[in-house]
């Protein structure tokens, strides 16, 4: 056995309130002790049991690590033109995706891998220990099996989204679209993917075609998520709660009898504040979902069009500024948020027996990644008891 100790540790949300003060479990002058990947002790640094190797964070703050349930990371091409248009005046919608699916069909292994492999060094970075990642801009067969294997080699959280819009190929033929990626696109891209999404949205998937797309994926053994409420109020939290879904996602428009059904169901409400940032939408008001009781995720949503970042700080900043979240529902959101949006109970969390997932902030509290908007305080990365990024 291989086991690391993290000593002098200035403050340590553990997220368990038997190891520290409130919802946070804060402690001071902490220590962790990690056992081959896993957490094996958590106490007074003064009293660290000994280990194979002792690395002080003199005084830092150390977070769990941050979950990322909601990202699109293998595509090839830019879209900043696009970006610069919106910002100029013109108006987001879900057509759009059709330049990086050309790009996307077009490129190599390599090309593809180099950029996802790019991206995902960016989010290890920014803090973020596990991540999902979509399919989504291939929309053909070989394609999206070739997206969904690419983004297994650096993730077990991958998603078939074949379902992302109607390719310009089966335009005015959406039926035949589902009929294909419910058949023969899923049969190809299930052996590499563990979820299975749809954007239930306007100008993408109505109701009655994302429900044939995500059970047909439930009958091949892939667990049901979806895009829902984006753009308009179609009925997709509805579908969510229907088909007990991981998690619906954006939830930019939202009814009080969706927030109560999703507060009384096992749908995590995952909202993506790059997604309005970056398309000058309205943010959706958080505090309407905490009320009600319903469990929140924060993601990055990164993708190339309309969220095009691997920043969870940035995302918390902007959620506590324009979302209603405070800085610790912000925290929790980005942290086992995220791991229930990815039923997962292994993250999230630094408590005994967890995977040792964490992040070490160059800051005296947790409170700086939405205080000090925009700067780099992640001063290392931790991936079951591993350093995957040292500043």
């Amino acid at each position: 056995m291989s086991s690391v100790a993290i000593t002098d540790i200035g403050s340590l949300v553990s997220n368990d309130s038997n190891i520290g003060d409130g919802a946070l479990g804060i402690r001071t002058n902490a220590a962790i002790v990690v056992v081959d990947g896993k957490v094996a002790w958590i106490g007074d640094s003064d009293k660290v049991a000994d280990a194979d190797e002792k690395v002080s964070v003199s005084g830092k703050t150390v977070i769990p690590g941050f979950v990322d349930s909601h990202a699109h990371l293998v595509f090839a091409g830019d879209r900043s033109e696009e970006f610069s248009a919106r910002m100029n005046g013109e108006t987001y919608s879900a057509g759009g995706i059709k330049t990086t699916v050309a790009a996307t069909r077009a490129a190599s292994d390599e090309e593809l891998r180099a950029n996802t492999s790019r991206l995902v060094s960016e989010l290890h970075r920014s803090g973020v220990t596990t991540f999902e990642s979509k399919s989504g801009y291939a929309l053909d067969v070989a394609n999206e099996a070739r997206s969904l294997r690419i983004a297994r080699e650096f993730t077990n959280e991958t998603t078939f989204l074949g379902a992302h819009v109607v390719p310009v190929e089966f335009a005015n033929r959406s039926d035949d679209y589902v009929e294909l990626v419910a058949g023969e696109m899923l049969h190809a891209a299930k052996s590499h993917a563990k979820w299975i999404d749809v954007f239930c949205d306007r100008g993408a998937f109505d109701v009655d075609q994302a429900r044939t797309i995500l059970r047909a994926g439930v009958d091949a053994g892939l667990q049901p998520r979806i895009h829902a409420n984006q753009l308009a109020n179609i009925g997709a939290v509805k579908l969510a709660v229907e088909l007990n879904c991981a998690s619906a996602d954006h939830l930019s428009h939202l009814t009080d009898k969706e927030i109560d059904a999703l507060a009384g169901s096992n749908t995590v409400a995952t909202l993506l504040p790059g997604a309005e940032f970056s398309t000058r939408s309205t943010y959706p008001d958080a505090r309407r979902l905490f009320a009600a009781g319903a469990t929140v995720a924060l993601a990055t949503d990164c993708n190339p069009g309309s969220s095009f970042t691997t920043s969870m700080a940035f995302c918390m900043a902007v959620a506590v500024r324009d979302m209603g979240f405070s800085p610790e529902q912000a925290l929790l959101a980005a942290t086992v948020g995220g791991a229930k949006a990815l039923r997962r109970s292994d993250i999230g969390a630094l408590s005994v027996g967890m995977r040792a997932d964490f992040a070490v902030l160059n800051a005296p509290s947790y409170i700086h990644l939405s205080y000090r908007p925009g700067v780099d305080l992640v001063d290392s990365t931790w991936v079951g008891g591993k350093n995957v990024y040292q500043r």
